[in-house]
């Protein structure tokens, strides 16, 4: 049997433990209050929730109204549609515009070329009974005038292939590129004969007087051009060497030229003799009608002499092609293009030279 005072401090230590378990529950209870910590809880996740919805609405609220801002109605739409449309036709008048005005530069770049080259070669006037370049009643013959633009245009081209002959030479390019310049000179001059052929239909007087050439030129005027045989005395000091074969045909080539040149000459020279006799007939004669008929039959004739005299330049301009390399065509085509070109800057010269007072 125990003492008391064993008795004793066994129940106060189960108090004490007792004690400190109560204390355990009140702490738990307190801290797992529904009042305390569930509130603060549910305090804490509303403001989240507060916060996530202003937050969300901060960022959509703007998007939307900018949505809103930037959505135009079907009206400005279709107005939009038409600014852009008005633009694109405006700056299509404004193109079209600018290409008229370039267009029209160049025309009159051109008729400003023309005049010049009238006030150098002088303005070819027909008689009242004459209907050439201008008469006195101020018709233009358009077959003329068409004439002199080729013709300027013409002359221009063969400026750019001497040019171009003189830097191939130069380059020593072979002969299949320099056959091909040969071949385009020899096409210039073909399309030269083929103008004046036109223009002979238009006016074969103002064609075999040489107006459309300088002053220079038309010192060795013959029958509407050059003379072939001239042609061949201008280049032969620029073909050399010639091989024997060569030096053969050439003298051939010369020789027919001449015989062909001396016979349109003569007829030349007939055609004028039996114009001239038709003419003064009766000169007594109030009645000219009938002499007037037979001078102009006698005038088609002219026409054809000039064609033939064309013809003959082109076939010695040909056939000094086939006997001659395609180095020494091409040298003859360069001396024969020098050639006239300082004819026309001597006619130049002539013309701008000082003069003494009168």
């Amino acid at each position: 049997m125990s003492s008391p005072s064993t008795e004793l401090t066994r129940r106060m230590a189960v108090y004490e433990q007792f004690h400190q378990i109560s204390r355990w529950g009140d702490t738990f209870n307190v801290n797992n209050s529904p009042n305390t910590g569930s509130s603060t809880i549910l305090q804490m996740d509303a403001r989240l929730e507060n916060k996530a919805d202003y937050t969300s609405c901060e960022h959509i609220e703007p998007s939307r109204s900018d949505q809103e801002t930037n959505k135009p109605s079907d009206k400005i739409q279709r107005r939009l549609a038409q600014n852009r449309e008005a633009a694109r036709k405006s700056r299509l008048r404004k193109k079209a515009y600018v290409q008229q005005l370039e267009s029209s530069r160049l025309k009159l770049g051109q008729l400003e070329q023309e005049l010049e080259r009238a006030r150098q070669q002088g303005i070819y006037i027909s008689s009242a009974s004459d209907t050439g370049y201008f008469g006195l009643s101020g018709t233009v013959n358009s077959g003329i005038t068409a004439f002199e633009m080729e013709y300027g245009h013409w002359v221009e081209e063969q400026n750019k292939q001497i040019c171009e002959l003189r830097s191939a030479l130069q380059a020593h390019i072979t002969d299949i590129e320099l056959r091909i310049l040969v071949e385009s000179g020899l096409n210039h001059y073909s399309n030269l004969f083929r103008m004046k052929a036109d223009a002979a239909k238009a006016d074969v007087f103002y064609l075999i007087s040489g107006i459309w050439r300088t002053s220079a030129e038309r010192f060795f005027h013959w029958i509407g051009g050059f003379r072939p045989s001239e042609l061949l005395n201008v280049v032969m000091s620029h073909i050399e060497p010639l091989t024997d074969q060569q030096h053969l045909e050439v003298y051939n080539l010369q020789q027919s030229s001449q015989q062909a040149e001396d016979a349109l000459s003569q007829g030349i020279d007939k055609l004028q003799q039996n114009l001239a006799l038709s003419v003064a007939a009766d000169l007594s004669s109030g009645n000219y009608r009938a002499q007037m008929a037979a001078a102009m039959d006698k005038l088609e004739a002219l026409e054809g002499f000039v064609n033939q005299a064309d013809h003959l330049r082109l076939q010695t301009l040909q056939q000094m092609a086939r006997i001659l390399t395609t180095r020494q065509a091409a040298r003859g085509l360069l001396a024969l293009g020098e050639y006239f070109h300082r004819l026309r800057a001597l006619s130049s010269l002539w013309a701008a030279r000082p003069r003494e007072p009168a």
